[in-house]
């Protein structure tokens, strides 16, 4: 980790990995504060939860390191896979169906420009 350098990590978010990285592509390499702004009016509940990181690497680089809001620049955003859930629920005539809830950890880096 570089010296002005600030990350945020969301681990188990109820979310899944795939739907999280196309929302990640949107603001990847974007300012902060752009970032934040389009995400706000995306429709999807993995753009809340990319949102929130974001919004916590900001507050990060402001506390810890003294960065400026309006320098930041978000340089990696990744969104990896974490355990999945599994259940069955039962079906007719003596089946289940098997039930998978996808989590992921999403990795927000940000950057002075």
């Amino acid at each position: 980790m570089a010296i002005n350098e600030a990350r945020a990590v969301t681990r188990y978010a109820g979310v899944s990995p795939r739907k999280t990285r196309l929302v990640a592509d949107q603001v990847r390499g974007l300012q902060a504060e752009k970032a934040l702004a389009v995400l706000k009016f995306l429709p999807n509940k993995p753009a809340r939860v990319v949102y929130k990181t974001i919004a916590s690497a900001m507050a990060n680089a402001e506390e810890n390191l003294g960065l400026s809001r309006s320098d930041l620049v978000i340089t990696e955003i990744r969104a990896d896979e974490g355990p999945r859930r599994q259940w069955r629920r039962f079906g007719a005539r003596g089946r289940f169906k098997p039930i998978t809830r996808k989590t992921s950890h999403i990795t927000v880096v940000l950057t002075e420009k």
